[in-house]
């Protein structure tokens, strides 16, 4: 049983925002799955509002549940392949689709499809992530290995880990960007404020490198099409490096972003290529996903 002290400055606060700021160790979907589940008293009660306004002289309990064990479930859904080989697959991910169960999102996940589609996936992950080397975000698309076996998955993780594959993304980021290219090496950490995002200083983090080249200005619009190398993989590194330096992704509301611009249920950020080296044969493998209609059609709406 966890105590949580209230004071009077939190008078007007809704329950599950409280909730959320006093225990950031949890998320904000947990919380307010204990509060309707009366794990949550307040005042010694059961409450199952999560919306219940505090008046700042509560006494309030949570009573944390352990979480439901994650594993991926098969499920019979589309799964674009664009390259195969007996112990890689390499998918192209959709928008708005997660890569593997987590908090809130346990269906229709790609881990769910790959399950249903391949007979066999690497078990390196654990049994909600069987076959992934590495991830995208959930409004990001593009192309994502799958390891089909643990020996290809550890060969491909440690390519990862010595930046010896090459990922480019393509992105449309506010405003007019210069240089032409540029590189970016903020280091980067979590948000201490706003635990659902990622910061980026000089002094604090982990080490990261982006790089981008100008692609295209659209001067009306006052926008910038970039084609983008990373060479690590921090959490939302592209995202967060871009609006670091003031040209937040468009449609990226997270990073100051804006929702307004006629780009739907998404931002505009593509995992376009990915090179890397069979771990059977060693030959130098390149796998492409294109620019996602879209897209293609929003940035064809901007000239």
């Amino acid at each position: 049983m966890i105590s949580v002290p209230v004071t009077t400055s939190d008078a007007g606060r809704r329950l599950d925002h409280f909730l959320q700021a006093s225990l950031p160790q949890f998320s904000r979907s947990r919380l307010q799955e204990w509060i309707k589940d009366g794990r949550v008293l307040v005042n010694a009660k059961a409450v199952t509002k999560t919306s219940l306004v505090l008046k700042g002289t509560e006494a309030i309990t949570v009573e944390p549940a352990a979480p439901p064990p994650l594993h991926a479930v098969a499920e019979d859904l589309p799964v674009e392949v664009l390259y195969e080989d007996a112990d890689v697959v390499a998918v192209n991910k959709p928008a708005g689709i997660v890569v593997h169960a987590g908090a809130g999102n346990h269906k229709g996940t790609l881990v769910n499809r790959l399950v249903h589609r391949f007979e066999t996936l690497s078990s390196v992950g654990g049994d909600a992530r069987p076959g992934i080397v590495h991830r995208l975000d959930k409004d990001t698309s593009g192309v994502i290995l799958v390891a089909k076996n643990d020996a290809a998955h550890r060969a491909l993780a440690e390519q990862f880990s010595s930046r010896t594959t090459e990922k480019i993304y393509l992105a449309l980021v506010q405003g007019l960007v210069k240089p032409d290219a540029d590189k970016i090496t903020l280091k980067i950490s979590r948000d201490p404020q706003r635990r659902v995002r990622m910061s980026a200083r000089e002094d604090v983090g982990r080490t990261a490198l982006t790089e981008y080249k100008v692609q295209e200005r659209f001067a009306a619009a006052k926008c910038t099409y970039l084609r983008i190398r990373i060479g690590t993989g921090r959490t939302h590194q592209i995202r967060v490096h871009m609006s670091t330096i003031g040209h937040p992704i468009v449609g990226d509301g997270l990073y100051g972003g804006s929702t307004r611009m006629g780009l739907k249920d998404r931002f505009f950020l593509h995992a376009h290529r990915i090179r890397f080296d069979s771990p059977t044969t060693g030959e130098r493998i390149t796998v492409e996903a294109p620019l996602p209609d879209d897209l293609a059609a929003f940035l064809k709406s901007l000239s």
